[in-house]
């Protein structure tokens, strides 16, 4: 299994960036998958999750109503689009293929991540 995720890079807050992910080496329309971020110092924390067929998606607080998440199940990639972008949004991001086709039992799979900056 490979994630690799791209995308990342300098805002400045209130700006957009796009992430994409690029999945191999699974079935990858079968499963649930996750973006998830570390900040400097931080813990890793869940951002979003979107179930197999794309229909259902989860958002932690801190990003509702300003991240949307999408995948692109003929090309094996995932996307977080990232609107109104504040300075704690700085993170590594990095996606994450879930254990099942829906909800978040666990992830067994993690990329290596991009770098988000939000900094004027």
């Amino acid at each position: 299994v490979q994630l690799q995720a791209s995308g990342g890079g300098l805002v400045q807050p209130g700006g957009s960036l796009r992430l994409s992910c690029a999945a191999s080496g699974f079935t990858f329309s079968n499963y649930a998958m996750s973006w998830l971020r570390q900040a400097p110092g931080k813990r890793l924390e869940w951002v979003s999750t979107i179930d197999s067929g794309g229909g259902s998606k989860i958002y932690a607080s801190s990003v509702k109503g300003r991240f949307s998440m999408s995948r692109d199940d003929a090309k094996n990639t995932l996307y977080l689009q990232m609107n109104s972008l504040k300075p704690e949004d700085t993170a590594v991001y990095v996606c994450a293929k879930q254990l099942h086709a829906t909800g978040r039992a666990g992830y067994d799979y993690r990329g290596q991540g991009t770098q988000v900056t939000v900094s004027s």
